[in-house]
């Protein structure tokens, strides 16, 4: 990655990806499976497109709210992650992958978030 914000386009549309194909995997026939995937599956999706969102803003502030969306979303998709994992719905070994590069967009959403805000 180039650290460029227009390449969080196609690693975000890929993270919802995945979302969605960890979803399928899990069990149909587990209530507390279905509940926190469809969870994660809802915040998992929403980030690229808050992120495609944001990337049309208009102003700087459209940016910035947009930006603080896709922020809140991504940190909920990795609760509801751990969530799955804590409950022992998946394994950890499983989800490392996942979690790791959820963990990797918060750290990108956060440091764009502080920038477009004059923090650094």
């Amino acid at each position: 990655m180039s650290g460029k914000p227009q390449d969080l386009k196609p690693r975000t549309k890929a993270f919802a990806l995945r979302v969605i194909r960890m979803y399928s995997k899990l069990p149909k026939n587990d209530t507390v499976a279905q509940v926190l995937g469809k969870q994660v599956l809802r915040s998992g999706t929403s980030v690229g497109a808050n992120y495609r969102e944001a990337s049309r803003g208009r102003f700087k502030a459209e940016f910035i709210s947009k930006i603080g969306d896709c922020l809140k979303e991504i940190e909920e998709t990795e609760y509801w992650l751990e969530l799955l994992v804590d409950s022992g719905r998946v394994s950890a070994t499983k989800m490392a992958e996942l979690l790791d590069e959820t963990r990797q967009l918060i750290a990108i959403l956060t440091t764009i978030d502080k920038r477009s805000k004059g923090g650094f």
